[in-house]
């Protein structure tokens, strides 16, 4: 389970930014949060979701990809970045010096009741920083400290890492040693290694969605194939039914079975709206999530959504029922709707809203809710932030838009006549 990420100088996330799970202590959210164990007698509050709210371009996305960004490093630096002469990176682009400062990611994390903190630092060419701290009985324990720096880049406080002279042996300067450590199937340090590999799933609603459909439509046929048939009868789209076709020809696809007047019709695949396909595709990681307990991040949650399929998504993460294994999900969205339910009601607590604003310079900056205002207890969140109160909005005036598109058309319209004066 993750319980805080941090990053700086990862694409417009130039200064530390910090995404938390961990409730604030101050507030009453038994009905939000699960009580989770972090070795000895301590445990903490955690949120099972998180969403990010802001204006288009205020860097929502990247704080999705920034935690990608690091899944990426520790599965690839080892086998991947063999041939690279440096590393593979994304550091802020607005800023000259910031090509060369190295890019930091950390988390802390929960494996087996026990809190680990993981982090690096990457440079242009090498690994600068590399950490691995442990909390079994509540108090650290330091595994590994990595300083590109010293001359001894390598230290190994006490005797608790096996192997250790053949990891830093086999560790490049460009590669990460949890990298190393996992791909050779290290004793210790694998769990951590499979942590990042079974979590940190992107997805968006650009790229990989006919990998996404395909991967949903094998699901057909497996455990969870009844389940993706009642999520999509129950999502209203008039579907009664899904069929996996594997031959095809354009290869495997999927019959969705639909009511009308007549009876029941099967749609071809390619005639169904984006909306069904979106949602179609989105099934299948979502449940996979839910199953394996992971963290999911999916990017525009709305997007070809209606705003009552987001809210279904967002019950099944905080409901113990549908998500028993303590699945976690982070999203960004443009529609505030989601804040309240149809009743007027709270759909997430100020605590798990986060909100994104660019600074002067085009860096941005992450927010909680619940640390930079303190909502009433009765207040519509949905309205506050459209009101602005909340910040994190288009610096925007009603019929701005078209006010400026009038008058840019106007001074056109008289260049244009002066030209042929």
């Amino acid at each position: 389970m993750l319980l805080r990420a941090r990053v700086a100088n990862v694409r417009s996330l130039r200064d530390e930014q910090e995404l938390s799970f961990v409730a604030p202590s101050d507030e009453d959210l038994s009905g939000s949060v699960r009580d989770v164990r972090l070795g000895g007698d301590r445990s903490a509050a955690v949120f099972p979701l998180l969403g990010i709210f802001g204006a288009n371009a205020s860097g929502k996305s990247n704080v999705l990809r920034a935690l990608a960004d690091m899944r990426r490093a520790v599965l690839d630096s080892y086998g991947r970045w063999a041939s690279y002469e440096g590393v593979s990176r994304k550091p802020f682009e607005l800023d000259a010096k910031s090509a060369d400062e190295p890019s930091f990611f950390e988390v802390d994390l929960v494996i087996d009741e026990v809190r680990w903190t993981y982090g690096f630092e990457l440079g242009p060419k090498r690994v600068e920083a590399e950490w691995i701290h442990s909390y079994p009985r509540g108090h650290r324990q330091v595994w590994l400290d990595r300083d590109a720096s010293r001359a001894q880049a390598f230290e190994w406080p006490g005797s608790r890492v096996k192997d250790r002279n053949q990891l830093v042996r086999r560790t490049r300067p460009n590669a990460l040693l949890l990298s190393t450590a996992g791909t050779d199937n290290h004793p210790q340090l694998s769990p951590l290694f499979h942590w990042f590999r079974s979590n940190l799933w992107l997805v968006n609603p650009e790229d990989e969605r006919a990998e996404r459909e395909r991967y949903t439509m094998g699901e057909l046929t497996g455990d969870r194939g009844r389940r993706i048939r009642e999520l999509l009868r129950v999502a209203d789209l008039g579907i009664t039914g899904a069929a996996y076709v594997p031959e095809s020809a354009g290869g495997p696809t999927v019959t969705l079975t639909h009511r009308s007047a007549a009876g029941e019709v099967n749609l071809d695949w390619k005639n169904e709206s984006l909306g069904t396909r979106s949602w179609f595709a989105l099934l299948g990681p979502l449940l996979l999530a839910l199953d394996e307990g992971a963290v999911l991040l999916i990017d525009e949650l709305d997007a070809s959504l209606h705003p009552r399929f987001a809210a279904e998504v967002i019950r099944l993460y905080h409901d113990p029922l549908s998500n028993p294994r303590g699945a976690q999900l982070v999203f960004t969205t443009h529609d505030p709707s989601v804040l309240t339910t149809s009743s007027g009601g709270r759909l997430l607590e100020p605590g798990q809203v986060w909100l994104t604003e660019k600074d002067k310079d085009g860096a941005t900056e992450v927010y909680s809710l619940a640390a930079a205002v303190a909502p009433g207890e009765h207040e519509d969140l949905t309205k506050s932030y459209l009101a602005g109160a909340f910040g994190a909005v288009p610096s925007l005036l009603e019929g701005q838009i078209a006010r400026r598109l009038l008058a840019t058309t106007t001074e056109q319209e008289r260049e244009y006549g002066a030209e042929r004066g």
